[in-house]
């Protein structure tokens, strides 16, 4: 018993510590907005979802403004399955025809968007579920390449209701479907959204939870990690072919929201466990961090 006690007594000074250590973070971020892309394993493994789901809302709790864009293309592949239509793609894009456009739609601002509202409503924080449909947030075209239907790029973003949201208390979950000035529906890429939405609310980071542990000089070797980069770097990386395949749109995406105003993006692994507070609330990381040249110093 007294082995039990001193125990007990032992984790809680650590927990104690812990928050301690994490208080000047914590009043750095108050009050600041951090736009979250939520994808990748963390949403498709229960536990790390729960992690993921904890951690905004702790950030929520402690005065940080999360909004929060996702994806869902597993959740989309097994409904389109089970509807007898095959997942194609194109040049990393999703083969968007009317038929997938529906159920892509159905997935994305239906059952993962309520499902992430649910969850984070259920875990302590008040949260909003939107597509870009909804108070013409997100406005659309096509993305110019032929053979992949309904596949969209943004063209303007409305920012207006989600600072509503945010300044009144709620955690937005946005999915990254939208429509063009003719009501058609549009399928986009959700990394692209989350740095448009970044840059519109002129936020102070923007992270992108990925399967991979960041940028890495060797793809096959995670202690190759490149821990802090500028806009230069990072577009010289992808000219030297470095970064390559699905990471490009990623780091574009970065270097696109840095250029317009956002302060730093991070590329994490979404499979570590509470890696979205470890970004940001250490001074260690776990991630990639982009920034823009003179911040390297």
């Amino acid at each position: 018993m007294v082995y039990e006690k001193e125990y007990l007594q032992e984790a809680a000074a650590n927990r104690v510590r812990i928050l301690s250590e994490a208080l000047p973070y914590i009043q750095k971020f108050a009050n600041r907005t951090i736009v979250i892309k939520y994808g990748g394993a963390a949403m498709k493994d229960s536990s790390l979802k729960a992690q993921v789901i904890g951690d905004i809302v702790f950030l929520a709790c402690v005065g940080v403004r999360p909004v929060v864009i996702h994806g869902g293309g597993p959740e989309i592949n097994t409904w389109l399955q089970k509807l007898n239509i095959a997942p194609a793609f194109k040049d990393g894009l999703r083969i968007t025809d009317a038929a997938t456009m529906d159920v892509v739609e159905m997935v994305l601002a239906g059952r993962v968007n309520k499902e992430l509202v649910s969850l984070i409503s259920r875990a302590g924080a008040l949260a909003v579920g939107l597509c870009g449909k909804d108070g013409n947030l997100i406005q659309a075209r096509h993305v110019g390449k032929e053979g992949v239907g309904f596949v969209g790029e943004v063209t303007n973003i409305n920012i207006g209701l989600v600072e509503s949201l945010v300044d009144n208390g709620y955690v937005p979950v946005i999915s990254s479907v939208a429509a063009d000035e003719n009501g058609q529906a549009y399928n986009i890429n959700a990394d692209t959204v989350a740095g448009e939405i970044a840059a519109a609310l002129d936020a102070e980071k923007l992270i992108l939870l990925t399967d991979t542990p960041g940028i890495l000089y060797d793809y096959h070797d995670p202690s190759t990690l490149i821990k802090i980069l500028d806009i230069q770097k990072a577009r010289n990386l992808i000219d030297q072919e470095v970064v390559s395949g699905g990471m490009i749109p990623k780091v574009n995406c970065c270097v696109r929201s840095l250029a317009q105003g956002v302060r730093a993006a991070h590329i994490l692994d979404g499979r570590l466990p509470h890696s979205l507070l470890l970004e940001i609330l250490t001074d260690e990381g776990t991630g990639s961090m982009i920034v823009a040249s003179e911040l390297l110093g």
